[in-house]
């Protein structure tokens, strides 16, 4: 049974930073690319980023690159989502997902495992 568990959310200040971590299980964790998408109140799920299997390729949604960076550890099944310069919009439950070799990366179709999500909130 695959687990995709989120972990590191809270209340930040705008201008501060968070460290979101998704620990994977239940799967050959190498073998699959990871993302990071988000969902603010009242809006739709959104893309936020990801990252290929072995770590080289990363993709990032326009409003968070060059703030957000997102990298992975094989050996301990690992990805994380480190946030700076955090914006009241980037308010959201944010959830870790984990996808085999479909094409795409910014799609939630393409992702086959999704975990339950971390509220994070930043105060103006």
């Amino acid at each position: 049974q695959v687990q995709v568990v989120e972990s590191g959310g809270g209340l930040v200040q705008t201008g501060g930073s968070l460290r979101l971590s998704c620990a994977v299980s239940g799967h050959t964790f190498s073998n699959y690319g990871m993302g990071w998408f988000r969902q603010a109140p009242g809006k739709a799920r959104e893309f936020v980023a990801a990252i290929n299997w072995s770590g080289d390729s990363t993709y990032y949604a326009d409003s968070v690159r060059g703030r957000f960076t997102i990298d992975r550890d094989n050996y301990k099944n690992m990805v994380w989502l480190q946030m700076n310069s955090l914006k009241p919009e980037d308010t959201a439950v944010y959830y870790c997902a984990s996808k085999r070799n479909t094409p795409g990366w910014r799609e939630e179709v393409v992702y086959n495992y999704w975990g339950q999500g971390t509220q994070v909130t930043v105060s103006s």
